[in-house]
């Protein structure tokens, strides 16, 4: 801010003992140090609103791109091709209890799942496969 360098400051200093005095010094460093304190906060005050009315109307000018976006979208969206998404856990209709709700959830897990014997048990030398036809890298 200030292009203060070592000599100007000597300067200020051999010229504030002499202004000052030796006997006050302390006094008037006190002081100049809390007008600083204030001068500080005071500039982040006004740094944090200018901040907060800038992220503001960038929120204001976001929002308004989104609207626009959404508007446009919806009217080149045919009015019967939009609707609510179905919901997973309601998806069967109220009173109809299905037969695997009624189950209790071991046989729950053994119709929808099957027996354990079904299934070979693994050796530790295969590893079972990975879904999706990923592969697993060994390494």
């Amino acid at each position: 801010m200030f292009d203060i360098g070592a000599t100007e400051l000597l300067l200020l200093v051999v010229v504030a003992i002499l202004v000052i005095g030796p006997k006050d010094m302390p006094l008037a460093l006190r002081t100049a140090g809390k007008w600083m304190g204030k001068v500080r906060r005071i500039s982040a005050q006004f740094r944090t609103g200018v901040d907060t009315m800038i992220r503001e109307a960038e929120m204001e000018e976001m929002e308004k791109k989104w609207k626009d976006k959404n508007e446009e979208i919806m009217k080149a969206t045919p009015p019967g091709e939009m609707g609510p998404l179905p919901d997973a856990e309601n998806s069967a209709p109220a009173g109809d209890v299905s037969a695997e709700a009624a189950l209790s959830p071991a046989e729950a897990a053994e119709t929808t799942v099957g027996p354990a014997s079904a299934a070979p048990p693994a050796t530790d030398s295969e590893e079972p496969p990975l879904p999706f036809g990923t592969s697993q890298k060994k390494g």
